[in-house]
């Protein structure tokens, strides 16, 4: 099922669920309505597990490319804050 691996992910990443709808799928509310049984169509669903499977692969890209990236986020926040 697509919410179960959908969860996985959002743990996974540490990830609200309203932030990986709008990324995902442009609709905020879309891990909130499968989590009440709404049945996404059979290309939103390829098209969701794709652009997870395309999160993760930028992530890892990311992460061996980048190691420094974790500590430039944490600067960005910090420079908005002020």
């Amino acid at each position: 099922m697509l919410i179960r691996t959908i969860e996985t992910f959002l743990r996974r990443h540490d990830m609200p669920a309203t932030k990986f709808g709008r990324l995902a799928a442009h609709d905020p509310r879309f891990v909130l309505d499968l989590r009440m049984g709404r049945l996404p169509r059979p290309a939103t669903e390829a098209r969701t597990r794709a652009w997870m499977k395309g999160y993760e692969a930028r992530q890892a890209a990311c992460a061996k490319d980048c190691p420094h990236a974790a500590g430039a986020s944490e600067a960005k926040e910090v420079a908005h804050a002020d």
